[in-house]
């Protein structure tokens, strides 16, 4: 049997990250991605790099030809302002992981893993901004985020029932807000810490310092640093554990100060415009992690503020970039 591993939705912040992870410790890695080839936000000449669109049913056998291990990332997804105004694209990615699921049981995958979301948890629990951290049993009854979090609920009850009636071994990891550099920072799939970032920079650069806060800005949420994100996400794979798993900081956190801490990293201070029409989502996520240790034994290592001054610097490379554009061009 092939050592192959599989990893999709591979041109995007997580899978890219992944990847590259997985290559360091010397495995044999086939990044599938939808996106065409220099649209990926990383892309690794030691992989076998595909375009496929996974929504497909052909594509998800071709996909999973010779692997072992699937890590299942794709999905159309973005942050608050797109999943509120597009419930019905992100409910289609529940064809990507119904398919992948069929083929890798028929080509023999050994170990599957689907990327979940806090989304899933029911919103009569989230009503608070000091809300009580989420265990992974408050997913029921069910009430979760409309559109994008009934996709993964069902996808997680999909994996759920192939493992019981198929013995095809999967792994549900829910995320909480994941961040790091090499991610979505603008066009409204970005989430709340790349949003930030890029409008401290945007003022920044541009000498106006106000910004819009979407909310009051008393929102809490927890955020997940990439490197912790990919360490756990590998270890429950290696794990024996079937059922969901959270995979967040216990470090709770309102918008206001996230923002604070952003203004620190920028060295400016800004005006906060606070639109309270635009979506803000629950009014407080924060997440339980008991089953974490206790099945992984492990806690994310990196603290709000060392995540997020790399992933400031990082947008605000980008944001100069735009800047710098339209003086070059009418030079030219």
């Amino acid at each position: 049997m092939s050592d192959r591993i599989l990893v999709t939705g591979a041109g995007g912040f997580i899978g890219g990250h992944l990847v590259q992870d997985l290559l360091a410790e010397g495995a044999t890695v086939r990044a599938v991605d939808k996106k065409p080839a220099d649209e990926w936000y990383q892309r690794f000449d030691d992989a076998e790099n595909f375009e496929l669109d996974l929504s497909l049913r052909e594509a998800c056998y071709e996909a999973t030809q010779g692997v072992a291990q699937v890590y299942n990332l794709a999905a159309d997804m973005g942050g608050m302002g797109f999943i509120e105004l597009n419930k019905a694209l992100c409910m289609l990615s529940v064809l990507i992981n119904t398919h992948l699921l069929e083929a890798s049981r028929n080509n023999g995958v050994e170990r599957f893993l689907f990327s979940s979301s806090a989304c899933v948890y029911a919103a009569d629990k989230q009503t608070e901004a000091e809300v009580q951290p989420l265990r992974e049993e408050d997913a029921y009854p069910a009430m979760p985020e409309d559109g994008y979090g009934w996709e993964k609920l069902f996808s997680e009850r999909m994996c759920r029932h192939f493992t019981e009636d198929f013995g095809l071994g999967t792994r549900v990891v829910r995320y909480h807000n994941v961040y790091g550099p090499s991610g979505t920072w603008d066009g409204g799939r970005e989430k709340a810490p790349a949003a930030i970032c890029r409008k401290v920079a945007q003022a920044k650069l541009s000498g106006d310092h106000e910004i819009e806060v979407w909310g009051d800005g008393e929102q809490t949420r927890s955020f997940t640093y990439i490197s912790d994100c990919v360490h756990g996400t590998k270890a429950l794979m290696a794990s024996d554990h079937s059922e969901p798993v959270n995979l967040g900081s216990s470090e709770m956190v309102t918008i206001n100060q996230l923002i604070d801490i952003v203004e620190e990293i920028a060295g400016i201070n800004v005006t906060r415009n606070n639109d309270l029409s635009a979506p803000q989502g629950v009014r407080g996520r924060n997440s339980d992690n008991s089953r974490r240790r206790s099945v992984l034994g492990w806690e994310p290592k990196t603290p709000r503020r060392a995540g997020l001054a790399p992933t400031y610097r990082r947008i605000e490379d980008r944001v100069s970039i735009q800047f710098r554009r339209p003086i070059e061009i009418a030079a030219e």
